[in-house]
């Protein structure tokens, strides 16, 4: 049964307002936190989401390197990383690309959570991941969310 003059809002990219979220990673499980990372990057909290549409807000992840895992993942899990020329795959453990560059794991973790195609990697830009306590968001005036 269609009830008349009800309507399905959909959401436009002028009448989105963003905010800014500040996140601290120290002590944080990786999966989790990526998780909830990815759901305010895509504005699936909201009440006006839309799925075609990018009104979710802007991330800045501090402490990035302190991230956790469980398990054995430190030494086990693999990130690779192929030229195209053969023979020329590198394998890189998770413990040693914490040190070599802690914001890739999380921004990895996270771009595998958000829709492969245009807006996902305009959603991906709007998060910032630093390996430290410092980050240039300051003016912005991110809120503290805490998880």
């Amino acid at each position: 049964m269609v009830q008349v003059g009800s309507k399905t809002y959909s959401a436009k990219e002028e009448d989105i307002e963003r905010k800014w979220y500040l996140i601290d990673a120290r002590g944080k499980n990786l999966g989790r936190l990526s998780t909830v990372i990815a759901k305010i990057l895509r504005g699936k909290d909201k009440v006006t989401f839309t799925p075609h549409v990018d009104c979710g807000d802007f991330v800045v992840v501090i402490n990035a390197g302190e991230i956790e895992v469980t398990g054995n993942k430190m030494e086990n899990k693999l990130y690779y990383n192929h030229s195209g020329y053969v023979g020329n795959l590198k394998k890189m453990n998770l413990e040693e690309m914490l040190s070599k560059n802690p914001g890739f794991v999380l921004r990895h973790s996270v771009k595998g959570m958000l829709p492969h195609n245009n807006l996902g990697r305009r959603q991906l830009k709007k998060l910032k991941v630093y390996g430290g306590e410092d980050h240039s968001h300051k003016s912005q005036k991110p809120e503290k969310l805490e998880i």
